[in-house]
């Protein structure tokens, strides 16, 4: 597997879902190798389980360590300065790691996640084995959006023996971009349903840890603080949300937005009751998920076109059996069922968001029966191991097509 992000450390929120994928398709007896680019927080041993690692460093200096983990676009709108610096190092480099492991492990098929840059590196690195591609978002929107980017992406999806996409909204896109509709399978992310799951017990202790009693609405959600996650649209809702008391709103994540979202919340006058978290582990997350009254996900598709695949609270809120409200943004329409597994509003609404927050204010009874279905639909549909079957039936294809001459 080629990837640009892996979670650094146990608990990391960055690339969250590159985890258990490599996890549950080691533990179906396959042997996973993961090419990703050093990081100063990377703390992982050089194996766990089945799966092993190979971080490459491409950097000569601490502060163009820019490649990968989110790192270089900003707000998930432009490219930062230092990318451009850091990614013909980083690609030269990811392609002699890529090619190295797959030389010395006899690599039956390259996976790469996000065809741009993973897909393309592993291609490069060893063009004559099997390839499969996984995409995640933010890669079509580089190649939609970057000529050279866009030129690479072809370059891959024609000879990819297999291409997987996490909501039908990026497999349409991908077909746009020159991927063989034959070849494209819409596989949603997995969600660890033993991490994240209802928790009543920690309701007490999360509010305790926010100074808030118990009669108070929590709402919660979580992300980074970019465009596409929608939060400026969440804090304007929250000031037309009329509860007694006050409803309170916690966001946990970081980003280029930080500070222009707190001065939204204060010029809103909500700034005491919108907390945010910072970036929180993802035992944190299930904690406050489990806390929340309401969870919220205003994603939207931004002014640049930029839109998640399928953001990972999203399936993780579910799981917790927790109230959901959403938009349909990217993929979230495709595992959020309107008045069964949550509420369904409009992008870029904040008067649909606040409407809903207060249905659900207004019934526990809705409530639990939300959660409830939500919870049952992840048990039945959304494990990591039903997804990492996918994922081998992906490869099984690749070396057919291969075997066949594509």
């Amino acid at each position: 597997m080629v990837t640009t992000s892996y979670p650094r450390f146990p608990g990391d929120s960055v690339g969250t879902f590159m985890e258990p994928i490599a996890a549950s398709v080691a533990a179906r007896g396959h042997e996973v190798h993961v090419v990703a680019p050093w990081h100063p927080l990377v703390t992982r041993p050089s194996r766990e389980g089945g799966v092993r690692f190979h971080f490459y460093r491409y950097a000569p200096l601490r502060s163009l360590n820019v490649f990968g983990y989110a790192a270089a676009l900003r707000a998930d709108v432009s490219l930062r300065g230092a990318a451009y610096v850091a990614a013909p190092l980083a690609l030269a480099a990811g392609w002699f790691a890529a090619w190295r492991v797959a030389r010395r492990y006899r690599a039956t098929v390259m996976h790469g996640h996000w065809v741009i840059p993973g897909g393309f590196t592993a291609l490069a690195a060893a063009p004559r084995r099997p390839q499969v591609v996984s995409l995640h978002g933010s890669d079509v929107y580089v190649a939609e959006t970057f000529a050279p980017a866009r030129r690479a992406a072809r370059m891959v999806f024609e000879r990819a023996g297999a291409v997987t996409a996490c909501s039908t909204d990026l497999a349409r896109r991908a077909i746009a971009l020159g991927a063989d509709p034959a070849a494209i399978e819409v596989v949603p992310y997995g969600v660890d349903a033993g991490r994240f799951r209802p928790q009543p017990g920690k309701r007490a202790e999360i509010r305790a840890a926010l100074g808030i009693p118990d009669g108070v609405l929590l709402g919660f959600t979580a992300g980074r603080l970019v465009r596409k996650k929608g939060f400026e649209h969440l804090i304007d809702a929250w000031a037309r949300v009329e509860t007694s008391p006050a409803a309170i709103l916690a966001i946990a994540g970081d980003g280029d937005l930080r500070d222009e979202l707190r001065e939204r919340a204060r010029a809103a006058g909500v700034a005491s009751r919108v907390f945010f978290l910072g970036n929180l582990s993802q035992d944190d997350v299930g904690a406050y998920l489990g806390a929340a009254d309401v969870v919220v996900i205003p994603s939207i598709r931004d002014d640049s076109g930029n839109v998640d695949g399928l953001p990972n609270i999203v399936l993780e809120a579910l799981s917790a059996g927790a109230a959901v409200v959403a938009t349909t943004a990217g993929g979230i329409g495709t595992v959020v069922d309107h008045e069964r597994t949550g509420l369904v509003v409009p992008e870029r609404r904040p008067d649909a968001i606040a409407d809903a927050v207060q249905r659900l204010a207004s019934s526990p009874a809705l409530r639990s029966s939300l959660g409830e279905a939500a919870r049952h639909m992840v048990e039945t549909r959304f494990g990591w191991g039903h997804t990492a079957e996918r994922f081998e039936a992906a490869y099984r294809r690749a070396v057919a097509n291969k075997a066949g001459g594509r």
